[in-house]
């Protein structure tokens, strides 16, 4: 399945969602068509296994965070970090928030674990083992802040400067209650 995940990653990169074929994405990772179809029944779902499977690798990094660092600063530095990566490939990080929208507008369950997911991956940046209800607010307004700001980066080609400014100046301020300073 990681080799589909990786043809399909390499061509929404280079091709955008509307171009990326599934019959060349199963002959470069090397299946059957029908295999392809049995994982994935549409782009949809394929792209938005590529965003979690993103998210899963992000899961790392994580796992080296001091514990005594500031939560904000953490929450901060990594979604930088994600930011720059995934603005290296507009046209692939297109496809997997389109797909990942499509896939939430028709309540599908893949987008439900990718959100999850996400939140938990900034709950673990802040070293939120036992998070209350609030911090789940917290984490899902900064995700949602993040959303937004990824998306106009996209849309009007923002430089990474401001783009990297919004991102810390809304940590700063949605998430100024897990601070430790």
């Amino acid at each position: 399945m990681e080799r589909i995940l990786r043809s399909a990653a390499r061509q929404g990169a280079a091709n955008g969602l509307e171009r990326v074929q599934m019959l060349e994405v199963a002959k470069e990772s090397g299946v059957a068509i029908a295999t392809l179809y049995r994982y994935f029944p549409s782009k949809m779902h394929l792209f938005t296994a590529v965003m979690q499977s993103q998210i899963q690798r992000m899961e790392g990094a994580v796992a080296d965070v001091d514990p005594d660092a500031d939560p904000v600063v953490t929450v901060t530095e990594l979604l930088i970090l994600a930011t720059r990566q995934m603005l290296k490939t507009p046209l692939l990080t297109h496809a997997m928030m389109v797909s990942n929208n499509a896939a939430l507008h028709a309540t599908h369950a893949d987008a439900n674990v990718t959100h999850a997911s996400f939140s938990a991956l900034l709950l673990g940046a802040a070293g939120l083992a036992e998070p209350s209800a609030r911090d789940e607010q917290l984490a899902r307004l900064i995700e949602q802040a993040w959303y937004g700001v990824i998306t106009a980066a996209l849309n009007q080609r923002n430089p990474i400067e401001q783009v990297e400014d919004d991102i810390q100046v809304s940590c700063a301020l949605l998430l100024a209650e897990w601070s430790h300073s």
